[in-house]
């Protein structure tokens, strides 16, 4: 007879990389069940978007056959929980367990672009999802979505106004641009447009979200300043290009976030326009923009790389019709992105569980 002692000795031997301990002692494998040679058990992971999903899998099974019985017939239920770095009581937005700025130090790398196919991309993998459009004076979330004749839903509690954001390939969306006509500008003022930001995060009903993820406007101004005083968050991700232009603002991106006030984790850099393939050469990459310059500059200063966008024209005409290239099937555009949402929220987790252990040691 398999014991249940005997299965959760094997999984000690599948260890977590991100997390170094084994997935036994991580609390991981939940309700084993055992009928002779059947072994069923379920595995919870800190995401829905883990990259590592199916080597874990694997591990699990081949742990069985190996150090239990050669014969067994092993069925593994991989689920998934969602951790949450630890908040203040009264904090803003309580049901988002994951805040997420997604930022660049220049206009013009694809910040919008990256923060939207990210979003797309955790809601595929499974993740509840919400995608807020901070860039006030340049929205962009409903074009690319296709939604810019919609209008988030207003409702009155307790004598406040509150917004419901509407809903595009399984993300709940919020922007400005709902608001303005298509040609309409506002001239506002710093302040005016920091109000705007706030009032977009904490006048809204998001709900029970696992992701938020925040497209800020290119810098490192007050609106960036202002988010990170009226919301929790989990970290930060900074898009790049590979010319040195472009690197020498990510630079100034990660020392804000990094700066004693602010103290916000960069989960990690993406490269977008790293490289170009043509059609008729599929194996072939030309380096346009110079190579490897984000990738290089992520292991200077100690950050993660999340990955590399390729330059392709679907990517633009994508987000122009209002679809994300990630839902463009086995691409490679569509494969990029949903690797960088997969590092993200692994990056995520890493972040919760260091500022868990962080905070067990204080107490």
């Amino acid at each position: 007879m398999i014991t249940e002692q005997q299965v959760l000795d094997a999984l000690k031997n599948v260890i977590d990389p991100d997390f170094n301990q084994d997935i036994v002692t991580l609390g991981m494998v939940k309700d084993i069940a055992i009928d002779g040679k059947k072994v069923n058990f379920t595995v919870v992971l800190t995401t829905p978007a883990c990259p590592l999903k199916d080597m874990i899998h694997r591990a699990c099974v081949n742990a069985i056959v190996y150090y239990v019985d050669k014969e067994a017939e092993v069925k593994v239920n991989m689920s998934a929980k969602v951790t949450s770095p630890k908040k203040e009581k009264g904090a803003a937005l309580p049901g988002v367990k994951n805040i997420i700025a997604v930022a660049s130090g220049k206009g013009g790398v694809g910040k919008s672009t990256v923060a939207s196919n990210i979003a797309v991309g955790l809601a595929m993998k499974g993740a509840k999802v919400g995608l807020l459009d901070a860039d006030i004076y340049g929205p962009s979330v409903p074009l690319m979505f296709d939604m810019e004749n919609e209008k988030p839903h207003l409702v009155e509690r307790d004598g406040k106004t509150i917004m419901v954001p509407v809903e595009q390939y399984g993300v709940k969306l919020l922007s400005i641009g709902f608001f303005l006509g298509a040609s309409q500008a506002l001239p506002w003022r710093g302040p005016m447009a920091s109000k705007a930001m706030v009032q977009l995060i904490t006048d809204a009903d998001w709900g029970e979200l696992d992701y938020l993820i925040i497209d800020l406007p290119p810098g490192t101004g007050d609106i960036q300043l202002s988010l990170v005083g009226s919301a929790p968050l989990a970290g930060a991700v900074i898009v790049s290009t590979p010319q040195k232009v472009a690197l020498a603002d990510v630079r100034k991106a990660v020392n804000m976030f990094g700066h004693k006030d602010i103290h916000v984790p960069v989960l990690g850099i993406v490269e977008n326009m790293a490289y170009f393939t043509p059609a008729e050469l599929p194996d072939n990459k030309y380096f346009i923009f110079g190579k490897d310059g984000a990738r290089n500059l992520a292991e200077e200063l100690k950050v993660p790389f999340l990955g590399q966008v390729p330059l392709v024209e679907s990517i633009c005409a994508a987000g122009d019709a209002g679809r994300p290239a990630v839902l463009q099937g086995d691409t490679p555009q569509a494969v990029a992105f949903l690797q960088i949402a997969g590092n993200l929220a692994q990056q995520v987790a890493i972040a919760n569980k260091l500022k868990e252990e962080k905070h067990l040691e204080k107490a």
